[in-house]
């Protein structure tokens, strides 16, 4: 991937969160991959989560209770050497704002296989 490519990865990722569209997003996950979130705790009660379908299952219970969400993205970050990425953007969802980063790593095939979200303070 390169530096071009992991930008247009990170606007159709945030396109795709923008319109809830869990689906899209899920299409760049391996199915083995390895998710963790301090969301995921409140949602599903594990902090991570193992293999695309429990990321689905988790998503979309998520979403469920989300009356409204955007996504600003504000830089990426990426690293060719080790295959990772950091979506940095400001999240707002239900009128709660803050600012968010996603670690995400990338398997040979262009997947995802393991992923972390760190969560700001609200703004």
């Amino acid at each position: 991937m390169t530096r071009e490519e992991a930008l247009v990865f990170a606007v159709e990722w945030t396109a795709a969160w923008n319109e809830l569209a869990v689906e899209r997003v899920l299409a760049h996950f391996d199915e083995h991959v390895l998710f963790t979130s301090p969301t995921a705790r409140t949602v599903v009660g594990v902090s991570t989560v193992l293999g695309k379908q429990a990321l689905r299952e988790y998503w979309n219970k998520a979403v469920a209770h989300i009356d409204s969400l955007h996504f600003v993205l504000d830089r990426v970050l990426w690293d060719p050497g080790t295959r990772e990425m950091a979506i940095v953007y400001l999240s707002e969802i239900d009128g709660r704002r803050k600012q968010v980063s996603e670690q995400l790593t990338f398997g040979p095939d262009g997947l995802v296989v393991s992923a972390e979200v760190f969560h700001g303070v609200d703004l």
